[in-house]
């Protein structure tokens, strides 16, 4: 007989509320988009009671896990869900759909509340992510915006957006630029399994929109298999390879001038000095003193043509033709300018050629 206090991952749109009650850490490595997290046992909690589990016997263990998960469930309604109205349908969910969240299921079904836990619990949505990035890239008409570093491809992205293209932001999506510059200040990288979750969401909600544009193309950034410390899902990778590219041929003083300005907040000798050490081996230690040198007199300009000319630039001539399948036939957009005001034109021009969206 089928328990009808159980729920599917297909079935998470319909709670108003899902409470995730794994530990803080296990929540924050990932979590279903829009779960907040309601511990039945906090990080410290879960090593006592493991340990106890390990240590003295199992019984021991649940005694001081019952204690603990009553208290805090108790705390949780009291400070999170005591004005909630009979109505609130709540979805709990933990690690597998065990005891954690059959206790705090329980206790709210108890108080009147149509609760629910998740069936296979966080693991399942773990599952449908997977599933979810195996199958839905090879549904999108992706087409893939390539130019050289410092060609304000994430901000011609944001602009076709906002001109109502689809587009996957994959930089935006990791908190990461994409180079050995790249970390975003005061920023972290999500986890890979944050990272995916984004992916995924963000991957089917451009499917569906897509199934209601027929023809309209999916705009995203030529990237390599990693952005930072994060791996792009091999399906998505493949996807984007094999997709017809554009290509965006600004002059290297544009180039040069945008990339002041995005990394304006790098333009000191002390931000520099460790991200441009880490070029020796490819560079050799004369060239990178010698940038080291432009840091210090504060030559930001010299500093950033030499290293898209001596660096970047040779990087990108070698890697693209064979990375991107249809990389030789890309229409080439020509540009002296990467403010906002010309990006949008040039979002206009690309969307006015490739057909504009409804």
């Amino acid at each position: 007989m089928s328990d009808y206090t159980l729920a599917t991952v297909a079935q998470v749109g319909e709670f108003d509320t899902i409470i995730d009650v794994r530990s803080p850490a296990e929540y924050a490595d990932d979590h279903i988009p829009g779960a907040i997290n309601c511990p039945v046992l906090d990080d410290e909690e879960r090593i006592r009671v493991g340990t106890l589990y390990k240590q003295v016997s199992p019984f021991a263990a649940r005694k001081l896990g019952a204690v603990l998960v009553a208290r805090n469930i108790a705390r949780h309604l009291e400070e999170k869900f005591s004005e909630q109205p009979k109505s609130w349908r709540p979805l709990v969910c933990c690690w597998r759909g065990g005891q954690r969240s059959g206790s705090f299921t329980l206790v709210l079904r108890e108080i009147g509340w149509p609760a629910r836990r998740l069936e296979g619990g966080y693991k399942a949505w773990r599952h449908h992510v997977i599933a979810g990035l195996e199958t839905l890239p090879a549904r999108l008409p992706f087409r893939v915006v390539a130019g050289p570093t410092g060609s304000a491809k994430s901000r011609l992205l944001e602009a076709l957006a906002a001109q109502g293209a689809l587009v996957l932001h994959l930089e935006e999506l990791a908190a990461h630029k994409g180079s050995v510059l790249g970390d975003l200040p005061g920023a972290a990288q999500p986890s890979q399994k944050t990272f995916e979750t984004k992916l995924y969401v963000a991957l089917a909600e451009l499917a569906e929109r897509s199934a209601r544009a027929p023809g309209q193309p999916v705009y995203v950034e030529a990237e390599s298999r990693r952005i930072g410390a994060l791996r792009l899902p091999e399906a998505l990778n493949a996807a984007i390879r094999s997709a017809p590219c554009l290509f965006i041929d600004a002059s290297l003083p544009a180039r040069v001038d945008y990339l002041l300005d995005d990394y304006a907040y790098l333009c000191s000798a002390e931000q520099l000095r460790e991200p441009l050490l880490r070029l020796k081996e490819l560079q050799g230690r004369e060239r990178v003193e010698r940038w080291l040198q432009l840091a210090e007199a504060g030559d930001f300009r010299s500093l950033v043509g030499e290293l898209l000319t001596l660096h970047y630039d040779p990087l990108y001539a070698r890697s693209q033709p064979r990375n991107f399948a249809r990389f030789a036939g890309a229409p080439r957009y020509r540009v002296d300018e990467l403010s906002r005001a010309s990006l949008d034109a040039l979002a206009a021009r690309i969307l006015d050629e490739g057909g504009r969206p409804a």
